[in-house]
């Protein structure tokens, strides 16, 4: 019985031996030992062939001549084979991932935000965050999209891919693309803009590189289209229309030959940085609509006096003035009393986009209500001035974004001369500190302060008026005038 016993014991280390054998056989580890010693083969008889001196052959080679060859043949379909298989191996590996990871739905704009949330970032200090493939952060891989649904981000999905082992059915585009996320929307031309900025921030950078085509992403959902105004803007920035890839006829996943994806908007960028792209738009939307790019410094009227352009940019609807030719007066009166000054009344929602860069080319003092008419305030020259007015409640209840317009005064190098809040409006029924009056208070009419307007613009009309007649002097200079044409459209 005790060797029934011993005689099965062996029989069973020996079956295990064969099958860890078998396993082992069949491990990634083999295969690339395999691969290894295969090419190290191949190498050598290779070497062995450039050293041997050419003779003519003799019949005692003819074998080893024979076998050489054959055992070539035999190491090359095998290599081959295991390259072959290497390569599906890494093209079933890829994983795609949501575009809208929803762990992250609660601090969906932070650090590595929800969109590609796996991924982080290349950012030097002052530079726009962004990231690109192929590079070394991605070891070499490009990045594929399967991202076509525009109701779901979360159905739409990336992955990153090495070019010799794209996934099953994908398509490559080739040249440059820039992937863009926006949390807000591109139909605003404030926030459209704040999406675009470090997109024309890196362009200036990278010697201004014009991608292939633009991908579109809100919320992780694919998006076809952009403000007009924006429009413009970029074509004239690019030097040609935008191409929005929408993926038509792209069934599976679109693979980029070359990607920059941006994500935080203008989030990083130094005053300085910013400064320049401002420069940048400004000189290419000028540009584009044949406007000068002098700058108004040697404007002057038939006295010789600087000219003033004074423009109150009116709205309709939500943030209007409510007595609106009460406010046009006003202003009216304080131009008229100061030499030079010329006033006009525009409003945003009748001019083309070319209109608006010509208007705010002859504007050094912009009146306007808070909203997004206000972005075109850096097409005008450096160090113009913006007048800005609120409804009741804003201050309480609109939180920090209320101050974006303070923000790309500064940031486009122009003068925020403060704002009007109007301490009347419409009644809440809650607490006036409770969130729900923001939506009576949001899209209310503004009304006027006659003394407080005619001391503001009277303020403000002198001072541009001092600072006119000084820039006057220095702008004589005819190499100062070519610098003022040339320097905002170039790229380092």
């Amino acid at each position: 019985m005790t060797n029934i016993f011993a005689e099965t014991e062996r029989s069973s280390q020996k079956l295990s031996k064969q099958r860890s054998f078998s396993t082992n056989l069949f491990s990634p580890k083999l295969s690339v030992y395999l691969l290894a010693v295969c090419v190290i083969l191949f190498t050598l008889f290779q070497m062995q062939a450039l050293k041997t001196p050419f003779s003519p052959p003799s019949p005692s080679l003819s074998f080893l001549e024979k076998w050489e060859k054959v055992v070539h043949t035999s190491l090359s379909l095998n290599c081959s084979q295991e390259l072959r298989s290497m390569i599906a191996k890494l093209r079933d590996s890829v994983t795609f991932l949501p575009l809208k990871d929803l762990r992250y739905s609660e601090t969906a704009m932070q650090g590595h935000t929800w969109f590609m949330s796996s991924l982080y970032d290349t950012q030097e200090e002052g530079e726009v965050q962004y990231q690109y493939f192929p590079s070394e952060a991605s070891k070499g891989r490009l990045l594929c999209i399967l991202g076509r649904d525009k109701h779901d981000g979360a159905r739409n999905s990336y992955a990153l891919a090495w070019p010799e082992a794209l996934p099953e059915n994908a398509t490559l585009f080739k040249g440059l693309t820039f992937v863009s996320y926006n949390h807000y929307d591109y139909d605003n031309i404030w926030h459209g803009l704040s999406a675009m900025m470090p997109f024309v921030g890196w362009h200036r950078r990278m010697g201004c590189v014009v991608p292939t085509r633009w991908v579109l992403y809100h919320w992780g959902e694919l998006r076809s289209n952009i403000s007009p105004w924006l429009s413009n803007l970029m074509e004239a920035t690019f030097g040609e229309p935008l191409n929005i890839e929408l993926f038509d006829g792209v069934d599976g996943p679109a693979c980029f030959e070359e990607a920059a994806v941006m994500r935080h908007n203008e989030g990083g960028m130094s005053r300085q940085r910013r400064l320049e792209v401002y420069d940048l738009l400004r000189c290419k939307a000028r540009m584009f609509c044949n406007v000068s790019l002098e700058g108004r410094s040697s404007d002057v009227d038939e006295k010789g006096a600087p000219i003033i352009g004074m423009t109150l940019f009116m709205r309709t609807g939500a943030r209007s003035f409510r007595n609106e030719s009460v406010v046009i007066d006003i202003f009216k009166r304080e131009c008229l009393k100061v030499e030079g000054c010329r006033l006009r009344v525009a409003y945003s929602n009748n001019l083309s986009f070319c209109d608006q860069v010509r208007l705010m080319g002859s504007t050094d003092i912009l009146v306007s209500p808070h909203g997004a008419q206000l972005t075109n305030m850096f097409l005008m020259d450096t160090n113009s001035s913006v007048m800005e007015f609120f409804p009741k409640g804003w201050l309480k209840l609109a939180g920090v974004g209320q101050y974006v317009y303070q923000w790309i005064a500064s940031w486009a190098g122009m003068r925020h001369e403060g704002a009007w809040r109007d301490p009347n409006g419409d009644a809440c029924p809650y607490p006036e500190d409770d969130r729900r009056c923001f939506n009576i208070y949001k899209g209310g009419q503004i009304g006027y302060n006659d003394t407080y307007f005619s001391k503001w613009a009277s303020d403000v009309l002198k001072q541009v008026k001092l600072s006119k007649v000084e820039l006057q002097q220095v702008s004589k200079d005819a190499t100062m005038k070519e610098q003022l044409k040339s320097s905002g459209c170039s790229c380092n």
